[in-house]
């Protein structure tokens, strides 16, 4: 059975989407899906699901909607999809943490970085679903305008690698 780790938009961010993370491990549980785990409260959560990718993505935007009273937003990637994109994270030179993944709901257009306004020097690379940032002040600070991530949710470089690091553990039992 395969493992996914679902990213979720908007949840435990600026006093939105509140979620604690054990509602979010009992909403899993209750659609079936098994070793359910959350890391930490920003809407991360690995499972085992039967389904095809876009059949658990759905489900699980869908439920979370109806407790929240409107579809968060579900990024969903696989173990292996997770590694590829903290391997290949380029900027090898920018602390982790100030090199955030944007995941997407969908492949960005090839113009999505046509838009940006980077101000403080934030360089950007567009890679299928993902979108990495490096943002030299740190992204707080930033005020870096790019439209294409809207849809998206960011996870810095060292949360994306230690999701793919428990989901790898999770495989190999």
């Amino acid at each position: 059975m395969p493992v996914y780790v679902a990213l979720l938009r908007a949840v435990n961010v600026g006093g939105t989407g509140k979620l604690p993370m054990t509602t979010l491990k009992a909403v899993c549980e209750e659609l079936g899906f098994s070793d359910v785990k959350t890391y930490i409260q920003s809407g991360n959560v690995l499972f085992r699901a039967d389904e095809p990718e876009a059949e658990v993505e759905q489900k699980l935007d869908e439920a979370l909607g109806k407790l929240l009273g409107k579809k968060p937003g579900v990024m969903l990637r696989g173990r292996k999809e997770l590694d590829a994109i903290a391997a290949n994270a380029p900027f090898p030179d920018a602390k982790p943490n100030y090199l955030l993944v944007s995941f997407l709901p969908e492949e960005a257009p090839s113009d999505a970085l046509d838009k940006m306004v980077a101000p403080n020097g934030e360089e950007a690379v567009l890679a299928g679903r993902e979108i990495y940032v490096h943002f030299p002040i740190g992204s707080g600070k930033s005020k870096l305008k790019l439209p294409a991530l809207k849809p998206g949710t960011a996870r810095n470089l060292n949360t994306v690698r230690k999701l793919a690091e428990m989901a790898a553990a999770m495989e190999d039992r």
